[in-house]
């Protein structure tokens, strides 16, 4: 009997002790490909590697080591000149292969993905340091699932995207977190639709583009359609800066994120930006904890944290935050930290030794200002580049843990009473990436999700994706989408677009005048009324008590308006502010005030045509044309207001993901001088649809159509606020609304320098643009000047991830 308890005694005690064995990946394949390119990797252009022009090379070596792991060519201008040489040869064949060839080429390149899939894996861990389980089961998987997806729409091409045209030569940078993934986002729809790539992998981690654009040759991807330049921030800027690319697609910090939207500005290449987040993870106090326990495993320690969508800050209803924070820390506990080919490790290796001390002292910081540190008992593996999965507690929404992007495993918390203080507390953040909600209470859930001001939000789950679902953020996360049909129009542009020619030099430089502060006194007759501005839905005069002349055509004066200044755009921005509740009004009532403002337009039609007719010196017949125009451009976005919807993606997951479409907020508008009441109403008409509110500065020339129109707002039902006018010198004001941090957006239509210079100033708070770049909008086209190309730029699509079932 004594020998039988001490059996099970034994028994016990193994159980209770036993740890997992290492579990080792074999990294043969992918040594002995690293071992056939010992002598250094090339560049890989027009479907071969090539040496570096210059010669030179940098190592790279394994994070959780280490030790030197390849030799990788370093890439110049001249390496970045023939890529781009190469994909401009290449892109009118592959565009002319037509929807069905390329499509047959993705769908290669997407069986290629999974016959080589444990290669990719054990090249992925070994470049980046991650778990292997991440990159076999993750990584690898969804970048077939981007191919195999993008097939299908280049397929589709020239029935869904019957009106638009590839933008052609694509440079495209990648970051070092998810290399082959981000590789996936970014080619699989560029390809599909018809450009071809300069691919700058991150320089830390080159090596599984490398061996996608070997297995791409081998899978018979035509020569030039995929180029990869490696090398450093030197050579990323050289792509950036080259006059043969027309778009750059990024994905990596937000300080770099500015300098290529500086780098860009002007020069007419498209852009979109994917950086960083500080993402919320809200649990109320009904959320099923133990579920969302795990989800925070998820959310911040999967890929060591090194996740821009990471949910690195823990919100807790009151009510549940200390049993919470006690089952969080026991799971913690069983968190394995080793080596990235052991396949029972939990996570892996931070990239690198500069990295690993900017989380540590990151996480000093915080203890200084007060948090309380908490860290997963354990050694971590010798050597290599290793942290802790850590939890910060006690910390306040002000303090530098809670605002700064740390990117590692550390997680802060805080706490709330009420949902409301949950959404200002998510909020609170200058980023706007993703959130997490957990509520057993969907419909608290759901009426969560649209407050919160990011581009992902996932509902009782977290880091969920999938290439039919859209991907990108809000405000200083970037902007563009990434996956699905709205990511597929980041490499599109609209046919009409496309064939638009500069405007004639007369118009260019008078909409390109720069009027200095002090405005001399006309030496005209004195005009007994000043059209004065139009301020949170009352007539204004400007600050600084200035006017100008406006001319009619035969040179006679015609009136005068006002000389708004940066006061008057920050009155004009304050009153839009306040008019929050339009974006949240239904589509419905959006609809009825543009139909009532096209009625009040048409009653007044004569007296319109008549100064349009004054003013330009056009026909009495194509001014009132244009007087008709404009009240059936209105009726046109009456009709989208309730009609441009979002739609339900249904990926291969057990839930469906809502694609909503939300106003961007405040726009600033400066309007170009030529059709001046048709081209007013055309660019103000789309962002009232989608329930933004506006301060619109008109275009000089012809400013007096614009004063008249807000007689037109004044007899509307649209609220306070929502419509702004500013009258005044464009560039200047032009500029102000750039630099002002409280507007989310500028449409700016008019001289080429304008639109430069309202992308160069928008860095500050990476403000979406729309800019013409100097080249003339036929305004009576609706295929140029109408519809959903203009509805989803005053729009933000914000997908919302709800499984389902138990």
């Amino acid at each position: 009997m004594s020998n039988n308890n001490s059996s099970n005694s034994n028994v016990a005690r193994y159980f209770d002790t036993m740890d997992y064995g290492p579990a080792p990946e074999s990294d043969t394949d992918a040594r002995e490909w690293l071992a056939r390119h010992a002598e250094g990797f090339g560049h890989f252009i027009d479907g071969r590697f090539t040496p570096a022009s210059e010669g030179a090379h940098f190592d790279t070596a394994e994070p959780a080591t280490g030790q030197r792991l390849a030799r990788i060519a370093q890439g110049s201008a001249k390496d970045v000149d023939a890529a781009v040489a190469a994909a401009r040869a290449a892109q009118p064949g592959w565009f002319a292969l037509g929807g069905h060839g390329r499509a047959r080429h993705l769908y290669a390149l997407a069986r290629m993905v999974q016959r080589h899939a444990r290669l990719l894996a054990v090249v992925e861990a070994l470049d980046n340091g991650k778990p292997i389980r991440e990159t076999r089961d993750l990584d690898v998987p969804l970048a077939a699932r981007h191919f195999y997806h993008h097939a299908g729409w280049a397929q589709l091409q020239e029935r869904e995207f019957a009106d638009q045209v590839p933008l052609g030569v694509v440079g495209q940078i990648i970051p070092w977190n998810f290399p082959l993934l981000m590789l996936a986002w970014k080619i699989a729809p560029a390809l599909a639709l018809g450009n071809t790539v300069v691919l700058k992998p991150a320089e830390f981690t080159p090596l599984s583009a490398l061996l996608f654009a070997e297995l791409a040759a081998q899978a018979g991807l035509p020569r030039g359609v995929l180029n990869v330049v490696t090398g450093d921030g030197a050579t990323g800027a050289a792509l950036v800066a080259h006059e043969g690319v027309d778009k750059i697609a990024f994905t990596g910090s937000t300080e770099v994120g500015r300098l290529i939207r500086t780098a860009t500005a002007g020069t007419g290449k498209s852009l979109t930006l994917e950086l960083g987040g500080k993402s919320p993870f809200i649990v109320f106090d009904d959320a099923d904890i133990d579920a969302a326990v795990e989800g925070v495993v998820d959310a911040i320690w999967f890929n060591q944290g090194q996740v821009c969508c990471a949910g690195s800050r823990l919100l807790l209803q009151e009510g549940i935050a200390d049993d919470f924070i006690a089952r969080l820390k026991r799971r913690m506990q069983a968190l394995r930290v080793g080596a990235p080919l052991d396949k029972a490790i939990d996570m892996g290796s931070l990239i690198d030794a500069t990295q690993l001390e900017r989380v540590r002292s990151l996480v000093a910081t915080g203890v200084r200002e007060g948090a309380n540190c908490y860290q997963a008992p354990g050694e971590l593996p010798p050597g290599g580049s290793f942290f802790p999965p850590t939890l910060l507690t006690g910390v306040q929404p002000a303090s530098t843990v809670a605002t700064e992007e740390i990117f590692g495993p550390v997680l802060v918390t805080m706490t709330f009473r009420t949902p409301d203080e949950a959404v200002a507390l998510a909020n609170n953040t200058r980023y706007g990436l993703a959130a997490s909600v957990w509520s057993e209470t969907i419909g608290l859930a759901l009426g969560i999700a649209p407050q919160l001001q990011a581009g992902v939000v996932w509902v009782n789950a977290t880091n969920l994706f999938d290439a039919s679902v859209g991907f990108g953020g809000y405000r200083e996360s970037g902007y563009g989408r990434e996956g699905g049909r709205e990511g597929c129009y980041e490499y599109l542009k609209p046919r009409a677009w496309a064939q638009r020619k500069p405007r004639t030099a007369a118009v260019a430089s008078a909409a390109a005048a720069n009027e200095s502060a002090e405005v001399k006194e006309p030496a005209l007759p004195a005009i007994d009324r000043t059209a004065k501005l139009f301020i949170g839905g009352k007539q204004a005069r400007p600050d600084g008590e200035l006017s100008r002349p406006v001319f009619a055509a035969n040179g006679q004066p015609a009136g005068e308006v006002g000389v708004g200044n940066r006061k008057d755009i920050r009155n004009a921005v304050a009153a839009a502010r306040s008019a929050a509740g339009w974006s949240s009004a239904t589509p419905h009532r959006r609809a009825q005030a543009l139909y009532y403002l096209a009625e009040n337009l048409s009653a007044r039609a004569g007296e319109f045509a008549a100064r349009i007719a004054s003013l330009s010196g056009i026909s009495a017949k194509a001014a009132q044309t244009e007087v008709d125009a404009s009240v059936s451009r209105l009726f046109a976005y009456g009709a989208w207001a309730d009609k441009y919807e979002g739609t339900v993606h249904v990926p291969p997951l057990r839930g469906v993901a809502l694609a909503t479409v939300e106003a961007i907020g405040v726009v600033g508008v400066v309007c170009p001088d030529e059709a001046p009441l048709l081209s007013f109403v055309s660019l103000l008409a789309p962002l009232l649809a989608m329930g933004n509110r506006t301060v619109v500065v008109p275009g000089e020339k012809h400013a007096l159509v614009a004063t008249d129109f807000y007689q037109v707002l004044e007899t509307s039902d649209l609220p306070a606020g929502v419509v702004n006018l500013v009258t005044g010198p464009a560039a200047s004001l032009a500029r102000t609304l750039a630099e002002h941090d409280d507007v989310d957006a500028l449409w700016v239509f008019g001289a080429k320098e304008l639109s430069r210079e309202a992308e160069r100033l928008s860095v500050g708070n990476l403000k979406r643009t729309l800019v013409d770049h100097g080249l003339a909008t036929d305004w009576h086209d609706a295929a140029s000047a109408e519809g959903p190309a203009f509805l989803r730029h005053a729009t933000q699509v914000k997908n919302i991830w709800i499984p389902y079932g138990e």
